[in-house]
């Protein structure tokens, strides 16, 4: 059996499987034999970067994640977005979720792709750990949520 590395399942990720659903493209994205839909990769986006027990943590991920998605300047599908280089947790897509946040994760990402918005979130496509902050004047933070700062840059 051939042994696949991390580096060789992100040069996968080029194999996207279109799906529709409420007039938007929601794409998902293949690694080697594993398929993960739009749903798995929101999951993911909120079970990793969030306070697993955090309903509004998550749905504050999720709704970051959607702003990208809807920016001509981000990739065009949910596991894009998601599996952008350097933008999320390292191995979002492909580490185990070992928790009962995965149940939460997963409910909270049917509200986000059904419509659902954390409206403190606004417009930010950003967040960083919560405690930290940077004195860059293109920053303007909106939102602290799930352990996560959340901003808008300008």
């Amino acid at each position: 059996m051939r042994t696949i590395t991390r580096v060789a399942l992100r040069a996968a990720a080029v194999a996207i499987v279109g799906t529709g659903l409420g007039g938007c493209s929601l794409l998902g994205i293949s690694f080697g034999t594993a398929q993960l839909s739009a749903k798995e990769c929101m999951m993911r986006a909120m079970y990793f970067e969030s306070n697993r027990s955090s309903p509004d943590g998550m749905l504050a991920v999720g709704t970051v994640v959607m702003n990208r998605f809807n920016d001509p300047r981000y990739p065009k599908s949910i596991c894009g977005v998601v599996g952008q280089k350097n933008q999320f947790a390292q191995g979002v897509l492909t580490r185990k979720m070992t928790d009962s946040g995965a149940v939460l994760a997963s409910q909270m990402a049917d509200q986000v792709i059904n419509g659902a918005r954390h409206s403190g979130v606004r417009g930010a496509k950003h967040f960083h750990t919560a405690g930290l902050r940077f004195p860059y004047n293109n920053m303007h933070y909106v939102l602290e949520a799930g352990g996560n700062e959340f901003y808008e840059k300008y």
